[in-house]
């Protein structure tokens, strides 16, 4: 009964998108239904396929092992500082406890200059090209938006400059497209992090995130497509498009210039958190005890409250889980806009005419991998059973 409440809640989802369409007289059914079909094919191969969740579960622990590299060094470093709560260093020195900028950050750091490499090398190159070739193949969209959805699965604003030479010629629909995707998906120094904050409840969350990373890149071109579609016509329409990016001219300066995008993220993570603390106190002495939550994120909560139900949450979970959709979807919507803006700042009025369409198509997306997964979920996978 869970699976068919997930199963029915992916076509709710997607007549929402479809209600709240620039132009609902216009849909193309293509990308419904092959959007639609690679993400449950993905989550059968996942939850089902016994090899699948091997390979997540291998993708998992080549992640955890390394952080553990990158813990290292950083305990090389900064000795009690860099030491997990709990833990105990070689030499008998007890943690200091949790410190986010000796701990967590520097895996940002580490994780940003690694896959600096690995696109200086080659191997992302190849494999978002690889996921490319299949969305523009089978869905027939656009080839500059297919791989930018594609570099979104690996990276994060960066999947932006694979596309640089086609921002001034993109549709709207496109542009919607991949801020979507950016939206949706998990960035891989974003992933670190959330690895290494949550491996102690979750020992499988790479393999989570992981996965839930490539539903999602189906599921935001479904959404976007919905929401805002095409009516014109791209210029890369059904073309093979191969990532533009400036290349280094050595490996060493790649992982210099990955290692320099990481410390701004964190400057950016930690100006969030100081807007985070700051509401939450004013918003705890403005309420004065009431139990109702008037900030826009618990708003949003309560709004996503029937939505939460609709993809197979449990009545017991659903609210909790409906305030961290509402959560998401203030915290991390306006730096893809930012970031887009200042690559082709004389798309502005096309990004401002865009609006809040794709944060909601953003939304919606994670709503549907959700709904995806909580369809071909058995309860025996490999990879969520551990």
């Amino acid at each position: 009964m869970d699976n068919l409440v997930s199963f029915a809640g992916i076509f709710v989802l997607m007549g929402v998108a479809w209600l709240l369409s620039a132009d609902r007289r216009v849909v193309n059914w293509r990308v419904i239904f092959w959007g639609t079909g690679l993400q449950i094919l993905l989550a059968l191969f996942i939850f089902v396929v016994p090899a699948g969740s091997k390979v997540f579960v291998f993708v998992n622990d080549a992640v955890v092992k390394v952080l553990d590299s990158a813990s290292a060094g950083t305990r090389f470093l900064f000795g009690r500082l860099a030491l997990p709560p709990g833990a105990v260093g070689e030499g008998g020195e007890e943690s200091l406890g949790f410190i986010l900028a000796f701990q967590a950050l520097p895996t940002i750091v580490f994780f940003s200059s690694l896959m600096a490499a690995l696109y200086f090398l080659g191997v992302l190159p190849r494999l978002v090209r690889f996921f490319a070739r299949i969305f523009t193949r089978f869905m027939r969209i656009s080839g500059a938006e297919s791989l930018s959805v594609s570099s979104n699965t690996f990276v994060g604003v960066e999947a932006n400059m694979t596309v640089l030479p086609h921002h001034g010629s993109m549709t709207r629909s496109e542009l919607c497209t991949i801020l979507s995707a950016g939206m949706a998906t998990t960035a891989s120094n974003v992933l670190a992090l959330y690895v290494f904050l949550l491996q102690k409840q979750f020992p499988a969350i790479a393999g989570h995130l992981v996965s839930a990373s490539f539903l999602s890149a189906a599921s935001a071109i479904v959404m976007s497509k919905l929401i805002l579609p095409e009516t014109e016509k791209p210029a890369t329409l059904g073309i093979d498009v191969a990532p533009h990016y400036e290349r280094e001219s050595s490996l060493i300066e790649a992982i210099i210039h990955g290692a320099n995008e990481g410390m701004k993220m964190i400057a950016g993570i930690a100006a969030l958190l100081d807007l985070f603390l700051t509401g939450m106190g004013s918003r705890i002495d403005r309420l004065k005890g009431l139990s109702i939550d008037w900030s826009l994120k618990g708003l949003l909560g309560y709004l996503f409250y029937p939505f939460t139900l609709a993809i197979g949450v449990p009545f017991a979970d659903a609210f909790e889980v409906s305030r961290l959709i509402g959560e998401r979807a203030v915290l991390t919507e306006v730096k893809s806009y930012q970031d887009l803006a200042a690559l082709v700042p004389h798309r502005t009025k096309d990004l401002s005419a865009v609006g809040l369409r794709a944060p909601a198509a953003a939304t919606l997306v994670c709503l549907m991998t959700a709904a995806v997964a909580g369809t071909c979920y058995t309860g025996s996978t490999v990879l969520f059973g551990r």
